[in-house]
């Protein structure tokens, strides 16, 4: 049979089974175990597979997936964020858009505590939303910068989707979270630099007010109590990777030591934060997990069939230039994201893009963070975007799905304008590498 033929009968049958609503793991699960019965034949196709399933999830590289999980959910739990939204809240000056750039700040902030975008959209919207609704701000001016923020732990370490995306491309899991740093800034950057330029071309958008007068030492008290703690957080998950000192896996492990004793520090560390925060780890953790079984079983079942090395000699031959499939292939993923969850995407697409970057002569870690950014952006996007509903949840009674989308829409072009940035300049992204990488190690 056709490689072509096998690609869209693998395709059309795990797009089918997520179309009628199948749990993503079980869908995949379904498509591997099918094809490997029609393709192998026999039992020995499942005992195979079976193998293949266990080792995927048995390896020493996942264990950041849980203790970033963990990690971010100590903090959640414990409510250190209220804390430091109100210390920022304090040391911001009189500018254009107040609360809003302090959402952008908080929730870069949070980003880099937590990898959990539902969780960092939730506390930003309950502890905002309502005082920028009574100030008069107009919506795109709260749940936008609110749901762009809150999706910036999908791209800022510890970002478990990152550990996935370089797990499932068989890529340097510490060279992804790494290379996603400067990004996600340069995201948090065009967010206020939008903010301000739009609040001072239409003033009515974010009313200014006169903000209470905080004592100097007041401030400087709270800054070294509620936010530099956090920052031994952010360099005990980031610095130590990049100075060289831990692998990801022990990073991911000294946040989580760093989150508790900091919580227990605040008098946070309750029994009942240990249980929400245990529970909710295994319950994220073991979905994340067993959708990658899915993703590399379908991985394999692509390579198995030859439909990927029929794909990649059929594109390599096109007569276009080589960037423009690049391009073409972060638009695959910018329609899917506005139907299909994230892991679902990546699993789907990952497995043929990134042997045909490597073919094309590109630095898969670029890509794979260009991908991170569109996979953000997808959080955004009607119909599916998740953050769409997570605001739809905690926005004010009678908010319509209507102003929530027109409220993310300049924030899926902030989006966009930095992947080109990306694009037209890879050295945002090779420079880290380079830089805590030098000998090309990780």
């Amino acid at each position: 049979m056709e490689w072509w033929i096998l690609l869209v009968i693998i395709f059309g049958a795990a797009l089918f089974l997520l179309g009628v609503g199948m749990p993503v793991s079980f869908a995949f699960i379904a498509v591997n175990m099918l094809g490997a019965f029609i393709l192998q034949g026999g039992d020995r196709a499942f005992h195979t597979l079976t193998l293949s399933m266990y080792s995927s999830v048995s390896t020493f590289t996942l264990l950041p997936v849980p203790l970033f999980v963990l990690m971010g959910e100590i903090l959640w739990h414990s409510r250190i964020g209220f804390r430091a939204i109100d210390v920022l809240d304090k040391n911001l000056g009189k500018v254009p858009g107040r609360l809003s750039i302090l959402t952008v700040l908080s929730g870069t902030v949070f980003a880099a505590l937590s990898g959990s975008t539902m969780a960092n959209t939730a506390l930003l919207g309950t502890m905002l939303l309502p005082e920028m609704d009574k100030r008069g701000y107009h919506r795109s001016m709260s749940m936008g910068p609110i749901m762009a923020s809150g999706g910036l732990a999908m791209i800022i370490p510890p970002s478990a989707l990152a550990v996935i995306l370089a797990t499932i491309g068989k890529l340097s899991i510490g060279k992804i979270l790494i290379a996603s740093v400067l990004p996600g800034i340069i995201l948090a950057v065009l967010y206020i630099g939008y903010i301000v330029i739009r609040c001072r071309m239409n003033p009515e958008m974010a009313p200014a007010y006169l903000a209470a007068r905080v004592p100097i030492l007041e401030r400087v008290v709270g800054l070294v109590v509620y936010i530099a703690p956090l920052g031994i957080i952010i360099f005990l998950v980031s610095g130590v990777i990049v100075i060289g000192v831990a692998t990801p896996t022990e990073a991911a492990a000294l946040g989580c030591l760093g989150s508790a004793l900091i919580a227990a520090a605040y008098g946070a560390l309750s029994w009942e934060v240990v249980k929400k925060a245990v529970t909710g780890t295994v319950y994220i953790s073991v979905m994340m997990l067993a959708i990658l079984v899915g993703a590399l079983g379908f991985s394999q079942l692509l390579a198995y069939s030859g439909a990927s090395r029929g794909l990649l000699e059929a594109v390599t031959n096109l007569p276009i230039a080589p960037i423009l499939l690049i391009v073409a292939m972060q638009l695959i993923v910018l329609v899917l994201g506005c139907f299909m969850e994230q892991i679902a995407i990546m699993m789907i697409t990952l497995p043929i893009f990134i042997p045909l970057v490597l073919k094309l002569g590109y630095d898969p870690i670029w890509f794979g963070v260009m991908m991170l950014i569109n996979l953000d952006l997808a959080l955004l996007t009607p119909p599916f975007g998740l953050l769409l509903f997570i605001m739809k949840g905690v926005a004010p009674p009678g908010t319509t799905m209507r102003e929530i989308y027109m409220a993310g829409l300049p924030f899926v072009v902030l989006d966009i304008v930095a992947i080109a940035l990306i694009l037209v300049f890879p050295e945002l992204v090779h420079g880290v590498v380079d830089w805590a990488y030098p000998k090309g190690g990780g």
